[in-house]
């Protein structure tokens, strides 16, 4: 039985550690399905194939990949490009990915999407999604709620669909939360691993980010324990089972 690939990018160890418990238990796998790289510390090894795995998920992290790359830390740029390296290979094969809020702005930018932070950036906090007619026939997405909760945060944002990809889910501030390229390659604006238990984490390690002004970090936290966030998970488990 193949493993997933799971990458991260958050360098904060204990942000990647929650992240990563996160996603096993959203997908409903075991450590031992996942082949887990941080790629703040780690190396894509050699020759990596991605059709060696059952499918590659991304996780999110501080970084924007329509930052100027001369302001980029190297433990930035050094990820993006391991990122992007293996975008080919996942297109070319239509091979399941799912790319989760970097994730979607990694996908966007290698198939000559706009990405930017010119419009549609969004607090961080819980977000009212809707499901598009087309994602209504999505595998992922078919059958949901109409309309549910999310958790997101992020500065930059895909600006128009790519060309080539089919709109799933979007939100009245932002709407591009979830896409498809191919049949197979999903990518998310929402953290559909998150719970909120995470996001509280999370304000307190990126406050000082840029995400939000630090002050409104408990205002921040009591919203998200005040949302119903169930829906985003069930995509992520989804996602593990078909592919899995």
């Amino acid at each position: 039985m193949k493993k997933f690939l799971i990458l991260q990018l958050r360098p904060e160890r204990d942000a990647s550690d929650a992240e990563f418990l996160s996603i096993l238990n959203r997908c409903g796998i075991t450590a031992d399905r996942a082949h887990r790289i941080r790629l703040d510390e780690e190396e894509l090894p050699a020759g990596l194939d991605v059709t060696d795995y059952a499918g590659v998920i991304v996780g999110g992290g501080p970084g924007c990949v329509s930052d100027d790359p001369a302001t980029k830390s190297p433990t930035e740029a050094r990820i993006e490009t391991a990122i992007l390296s293996l975008m080919p290979q996942i297109t070319k094969h239509d091979h399941p990915y799912m790319g989760c809020c970097y994730g979607l702005g990694v996908l966007a930018a290698h198939l000559n999407g706009e990405v930017s932070k010119e419009n549609y950036g969004e607090p961080v906090g819980p977000v009212t999604c809707s499901v598009t007619a087309d994602g209504q026939r999505d595998p992922l997405t078919e059958g949901l709620p109409l309309s549910w909760e999310a958790y997101v945060g992020h500065k930059e944002a895909v600006q128009t669909l790519p060309a080539g990809c089919v709109h799933l889910v979007s939100s009245a501030p932002c709407p591009f939360q979830m896409i498809r390229w191919g049949n197979n390659v999903y990518a998310t604006q929402f953290h559909p691993e998150a719970d909120a238990a995470d996001f509280e984490a999370r304000i307190h390690i990126y406050k000082n980010h840029g995400y939000f002004p630090p002050e409104q970090a408990d205002a921040l936290i009591s919203q998200c324990h005040s949302a119903e966030v169930t829906v985003p998970g069930d995509i992520l488990r989804r996602f593990a089972a078909r592919y899995g």
